[in-house]
């Protein structure tokens, strides 16, 4: 289920930094994270690009109120989301790069597909 993992943080901190990674996947196409927060960034980012195919007035201010910057959301809706109009879910790539140096986290890169 979706929003279950803690992360290692209280909810607001954890709730702010899934807002700016989700923000920075959907802007750059891709970044490099932890398996278990790249886990939790797939599902939100996914919602959001469905919010995207939708294309509606209620659809565009309920990404504007989890995504943190304006031009994000009209990448969203005018570019991301009219190339996945066919696609039924699935939006994002996890690829798994082995474990952390410093700590021994397991890595992996989060990619639109």
């Amino acid at each position: 289920m979706p929003g279950t993992r803690k992360l290692g943080r209280p909810t607001a901190h954890r709730k702010a930094m899934l807002r700016g990674m989700v923000t920075f996947l959907l802007e750059n196409g891709s970044m490099q994270t932890t398996v278990t927060r790249a886990k939790e960034v797939r599902s939100i980012a996914e919602k959001m690009i469905t919010l995207g195919k939708k294309n509606t007035l209620a659809s565009r201010r309920a990404a504007l109120s989890f995504i943190t910057k304006e031009d994000v959301v009209k990448k969203l809706f005018d570019e991301i989301a009219p190339k996945y109009a066919d696609r039924n879910g699935g939006y994002t790539a996890i690829y798994k790069l082995g474990h952390r140096r410093g700590d021994g986290a397991e890595e992996a890169i989060i990619k639109l597909i």
